[in-house]
């Protein structure tokens, strides 16, 4: 005997569906990762110091968005490479902001203070972000220019200082000018 899908029943999952893609929770079903040539989707999260800070409140720089977590030995070897390179290039246009997953506030900040970083570091309480990135495993990192397009996305790869330089280099180079062609 075959069953039959009742029309208002396969009617009202595809409402249901609509309705949680319309309200914003797809990000709980898991997103995917930017493309590199994309819009970097805007986010807000607190700092360490209890304040709001945003994505796109730091366009007109390059901004490296690291995922991170203080049991992640990775992310703590790549982490003095990414303080040496926020040190040198700061002034010139660059942030890092790293992204703590899921972690005791208490703990980042007893982390952060220990290896003396001072660049940004943001909490994803509720993982929605490391989620909006499509982050799958730590540490990622995601470059985004001046104008909030993602230009490198690196899953799993231990960032150092020169991968870092080459990449904001990169970035940075302002594109050639393209001479007018007459005919």
């Amino acid at each position: 005997m075959t069953r039959k899908h009742h029309p208002s029943k396969i009617g009202l999952l595809a409402l249901s569906f609509m309705l949680v893609i319309g309200s914003g929770l797809v990000w709980a079903m898991g997103s995917r990762v930017p493309a590199v040539g994309t819009a970097a989707e805007d986010f807000r999260l607190v700092d360490l110091e209890g304040k709001q800070q945003s994505l796109s409140q730091y366009r007109g720089k390059v901004v490296l968005v690291n995922f991170w977590a203080t049991w992640c030995k990775p992310c703590t070897t790549e982490m003095p490479a990414m303080q040496t390179t926020y040190d040198k290039l700061r002034e010139k246009g660059f942030v890092v902001l790293a992204i703590n997953e899921l972690e005791d506030e208490a703990k980042v900040r007893d982390h952060i203070k220990q290896y003396g970083h001072t660049f940004p570091v943001l909490l994803d309480r509720d993982n929605k972000v490391a989620n909006q990135f499509g982050v799958f495993g730590l540490p990622v990192s995601v470059f985004i220019d001046e104008k909030g397009v993602v230009q490198e996305y690196i899953k799993g790869g231990l960032l150092t200082e020169q991968v870092i330089l080459d990449i904001v280099a990169r970035i940075q180079k302002p594109e050639p000018i393209k001479a007018a062609s007459i005919q």
